[in-house]
């Protein structure tokens, strides 16, 4: 069983707040921005490398969605935010990839940061950001390949749905949703490992799994870490008097809590689940240890008037009346057989053994 991923962290001590510099893994890829822009009629969907280019095809007309494909380009993260006036902060908090989800709200836009997080053989995860302007949604990934975005997509390009008719807002919500199905489709990944690991133990199969007992855990300590804080975020959402998310939205947010609650509630089930599974298994190897000591305690409680009789005859003393007896070795025989015997026969029928 693969470990789960932690991300190389890295610290400026002593920066001023806002002072941007990105705590992720070394990257030197190119940056990829797509740009899809639609309404109830028309669509468009291009991928740029230059932001100058991108912002030349941006319709006033249409919402817009920019999604920034990589974080580790400070440059480009700060001509963003000088483009469309986003606080320091908010770019301090875009690039410190081991941020806590949240939700804040600023004067011209709202921003919602969360983890991606998706199952490649063990739990992964990666920094989600999503600002919402009027009228525009900008989103900022770390390009892992854990893109939960492709179902929007295809929403937005065959028409399906809601989502062309409704604004920029709603595609905000669309996005976190889809992140959110993300995380059931992790946890229902985890659960399988649960229950095959059940399996395991219960049939006595423990060579790794202790191993397996140990990483399932600290799966199941990070998804709570990533997740727990996302019932606050949305509450956040909920709760912003700000303009750019409508009355028509906070349906589908109050669905999206519901949401988060049942994940949280199933990361607590399983974790239960793995406390079950780690009792079962040091009971195993509890009751398998206590075997071994009874088997050893009853050989050596046969043993022990064995080893006395001998011990008794093994003195080297010069008048002992069996010494000088023919039949004396056959006797002494006969005695610690019979001890033996009588021992073993007697622990069966306690049940000893």
């Amino acid at each position: 069983m693969g470990k789960v991923k932690r991300k190389k962290k890295k610290h400026n001590v002593g920066a001023p707040p806002g002072e941007l510099y990105y705590t992720g893994q070394d990257r030197t890829e190119r940056v990829k921005i797509t740009l899809i822009e639609y309404n109830e009629t028309d669509f468009f969907e291009q991928n740029f490398y230059d932001l100058s280019e991108c912002v030349d095809h941006v319709r006033d007309d249409m919402v817009k969605w920019i999604n920034v494909d990589g974080i580790h380009k400070i440059e480009l993260i700060e001509a963003i935010g000088k483009l469309y006036h986003v606080h320091p902060l908010t770019l301090e908090d875009i690039v410190h990839v081991e941020q806590r989800p949240k939700f804040e709200d600023y004067d011209n836009y709202v921003v919602a940061i969360m983890k991606m997080i998706y199952f490649d053989s063990h739990v992964q995860s990666e920094q989600l950001s999503i600002l919402l302007f009027p009228n525009m949604v900008i989103s900022f990934q770390e390009p892992h390949g854990g893109d939960a975005f492709d179902i929007i997509r295809k929403r937005i390009r065959d028409g399906k749905g809601r989502i062309r008719k409704m604004k920029a807002d709603y595609l905000a919500y669309a996005l976190i949703d889809a992140v959110v199905d993300c995380y059931f489709h992790s946890l229902e990944k985890i659960g399988e490992k649960i229950e095959q690991l059940d399996e395991e133990i219960m049939h006595d199969h423990q060579r790794l799994a202790s191993l397996k007992l140990h990483d399932l855990k600290r799966e199941m300590i990070f998804l709570r870490k990533q997740i727990w804080p996302m019932r606050e975020m949305v509450n956040n959402m909920m709760r912003c008097e700000t303009t750019l998310i409508n009355e028509s939205t906070d349906v589908f947010l109050r669905d999206l809590h519901d949401h988060i609650a049942r994940i949280i509630e199933s990361i607590e089930t399983y974790r239960e689940m793995l406390s079950g599974i780690m009792d079962v298994y040091l009971s195993n190897n509890a009751n398998k240890l206590n075997e071994v000591m009874k088997a050893l305690t009853v050989i050596s409680a046969i043993f022990i008037p064995v080893t006395f009789i001998a011990g008794v005859y093994g003195m080297n003393f010069k008048y002992m009346p069996e010494i000088a007896s023919p039949y004396g070795y056959w006797a002494t025989w006969t005695v610690m057989l019979s001890v033996m015997i009588g021992l073993g026969v007697y622990f069966k029928r306690k049940k000893w053994w």
